[in-house]
């Protein structure tokens, strides 16, 4: 199976495109090549422009308080391992402090960088990190490969605290919804909303399947198109009847 996220609201395409950074970073990092070391500086200066919005280390904090008042209630219910949801506890806690003690707006230790921000400058323009344009920074990248995974976690680590919130965030903005099965009858699928509220749709189906799913979403019609998935031809309907699972997530 195969499933794509489609983010409801704002806040939860921002943890998202997040999540999708991070994950591209730290698997850049941890490769040795001067090119995955270059690509890791540029998804660090994604993360920075995603990331600074000022309100999202709030955003984050109150998300993770909410969700631990409502989980610690669950406290003394028998069908629920006391075990498991201390640990979910102990996370949530863990990630709330360490946000709380990241000081400032995030990234602002990349930002007051000199040398990080004239990178960052170039690379908005095509080609523009060759070495006769930033001689410093070919320098770098001919240096040891443990030397430079050391600096880039230098960098990273104060941001880490992000990284770890949203990730409980959205597992358990995952694991809220109870998944149904349907059928897309030529390639269409539409459904009334019938009163649900969802920060987020899951939508699963076999990955052998040559066709992904394109989803239109309001309070009253959720509307799911199947498109065949040509990677030459423009794109068009898949006519054929689709299996697939959707889920209803919201925290």
């Amino acid at each position: 199976m195969i499933s794509y996220d489609f983010p409801l609201n704002e806040r939860v395409r921002t943890l998202l495109r997040l999540e999708d950074l991070y994950a591209k970073l730290l698997c850049f990092i941890e490769r040795s090549t001067a090119t995955d070391h270059q690509a890791a500086l540029s998804v660090l200066f994604e993360i920075l422009e995603v990331a600074s919005r000022s309100d999202l280390k709030s955003e984050l904090l109150q998300e993770l308080e909410r969700q631990k008042r409502q989980l610690s209630a669950l406290r003394n219910n028998p069908e629920i391992s006391e075990q498991a949801l201390d640990t979910v506890l102990d996370e949530i806690e863990s990630a709330s402090s360490g946000v709380l003690n990241m000081g400032g707006k995030v990234g602002q230790h990349l930002r007051e960088n000199e040398w990080l921000m004239s990178i960052k400058q170039r690379a908005g323009i095509p080609g523009g990190t060759c070495e006769f344009d930033l001689p410093s920074y070919h320098h770098w990248l001919q240096q040891d490969a443990i030397l430079r995974r050391n600096y880039l976690m230098a960098c990273l680590t104060p941001m880490l605290p992000i990284r770890n919130s949203l990730a409980i965030i959205l597992k358990l903005l995952r694991e809220s919804g109870k998944t149904h099965h349907y059928t897309a009858e030529q390639g269409n699928f539409q459904q009334m909303h019938c009163g649900r509220v969802a920060q987020m749709l899951r939508v699963s189906l076999d990955k052998s399947l040559p066709c992904v799913p394109e989803v239109g979403a309001n309070k009253y019609m959720l509307n799911i198109r199947f498109i065949a998935a040509d990677y030459v031809a423009k794109s068009a309907l898949y006519s054929q009847t689709v299996a697939f699972n959707l889920t209803f997530c919201s925290l």
